[in-house]
């Protein structure tokens, strides 16, 4: 609470006096201000003036109020002057003229009435102390504060009681108010820092949406430049199309049946170009068939000369075989480069050579009349086919020819074969010239 001078006003009366030439009276402020609240009976209707108010209750009710703004306009309009005194000063000069019946307090208190007529009007309804502070309590926590401060302190059911209660309550809320405030600020202050952080991204931002747009719309430019290009292109391009078609049609009017010659053309153009292919890839497959057939026959001759090496010491050493005189030997099967030794190792036993390669080449009915025509038979298994096998097996079986099967081809294995057939051995056989 405020304590002002209480001989403020009475030194400001008699400097007045002095500069009107005025008499002053003897007046004891505190004998008239302790008086008049006592006066003031609870049982009419009528308001409490603020000059009414006891002196603690002035400083609330100017300060929270009144804004500091209108409370300078106002004085200022009293005085027919402008107050230079500070905002601290002005308060307190208007709480000391408050406490009397004042220019200053009357002019506080029209307007007060109409700030708060609202509040003054719904107070009104209230006729008992009771009613007075539930609508308090209620009219306290909603937005206009100043309006029910004003309008419970003058009321006619305020009660001595009620004011100590109601200053109290606005005095603690004052305080609070002050701490609001300060934290506020400091909020503020922090937003005003994050404000200040923003507004940097923000230009950030601005900058990188500037240049992207910059880019943008170059880019669209360039777009555009290239669609007028290609629709130009386009429209070129249909009328050579267009040109091109009434060609063709003023050609097929010309020469009838010339659709169905370029199409035959063209088929032919493909079939040639077919051949063409064709033919690459029959003379691919005849090189590569002169190839395999040039090693083949590299490797038939790597065999025979092996094969002949290898029966030289057979030819050299053959006399455990047996003769074979006037008697037809049939060799089924074995490997074609084999054949003429076969052939020379028969032939010097005295027997007659024949041979079939076991359904490779040569057919089976011819099969049939060689094994008749033999009288013993050297089955080589490895080399020959299935049916001429069961062949090989059943005609020996049903005329009781001699058969010796033998699973590998070689020289070796026809030796072998000679001596099972004849096992009579004979005393030499002559070399071969």
């Amino acid at each position: 609470m405020c304590k002002p001078d209480p001989n403020q006003l009475e030194t400001l009366v008699r400097q007045a006096a002095l500069d009107t030439g005025a008499t002053v009276l003897a007046i004891n402020p505190l004998s008239a201000s302790s008086s008049t609240p006592a006066a003031t009976s609870l049982t009419g209707s009528r308001r409490r003036r603020l000059w009414e108010l006891d002196s603690h209750a002035h400083c609330p009710v100017v300060g929270v109020c009144l804004p500091i703004a209108a409370l300078r306009r106002l004085v200022d309009k009293v005085l027919e002057g402008q107050a230079v005194a500070d905002d601290y000063e002005l308060h307190c000069g208007v709480i000391a003229e408050c406490r009397l019946r004042t220019p200053v307090a009357e002019a506080v208190q029209r307007e007060l009435d109409r700030r708060c007529m609202l509040p003054l009007r719904q107070a009104a309804k209230a006729k008992t102390t009771e009613a007075l502070a539930t609508w308090w309590h209620e009219a306290s926590h909603g937005k206009d504060l100043a309006g029910a401060f004003w309008a419970t302190l003058t009321h006619a059911r305020c009660t001595s009681a009620l004011e100590h209660q109601v200053l109290g309550e606005v005095h603690m809320l004052q305080h609070q108010v002050g701490m609001a405030r300060r934290v506020d600020l400091q909020h503020f202050e922090n937003l005003i820092d994050e404000n200040a952080v923003l507004a940097r991204e923000m230009a950030a931002a601005q900058q990188r949406s500037t240049r992207q747009a910059d880019e943008y719309r170059q880019r669209s430019e360039t777009q555009q430049t290239q669609i007028v290009q290609l629709r130009a292109q386009l429209i070129g391009r249909d009328t050579v199309i267009a040109s091109l078609r009434e060609d063709l049609q003023t050609l097929e009017a010309a020469a009838p049946g010339l659709k169905s010659r370029f199409e035959l053309a063209r088929e032919s153009e493909r079939q040639i170009e077919r051949l063409h292919q064709l033919e690459r890839t029959l003379l691919q497959a005849q090189q590569e068939a002169e190839r395999q057939r040039r090693r083949a026959d590299e490797l038939a001759a790597e065999l025979q000369r092996r094969d002949a090496t290898a029966a030289e010491p057979l030819l050299a050493d053959i006399s455990p075989v047996a003769r074979f005189d006037d008697q037809a030997v049939l060799c089924v099967g074995g490997r074609p480069a084999s054949v003429p030794v076969y052939r020379h190792l028969v032939e010097r036993t005295g027997g007659r050579f024949l041979h079939h390669d076991g359904g490779e080449e040569d057919s089976p009915a011819k099969l049939d009349s060689t094994l008749a025509a033999a009288d013993l038979v050297i089955c080589q298994t490895g080399c020959i086919s299935h049916d001429a096998y069961w062949r090989v097996k059943d005609h020996c079986k049903r005329t009781g020819k001699r058969c010796v099967f033998v699973e590998s081809p070689s020289s070796a294995g026809l030796k072998r074969a000679l001596l099972q057939l004849v096992p009579v051995p004979v005393t030499a056989i002559e070399a071969p010239p």
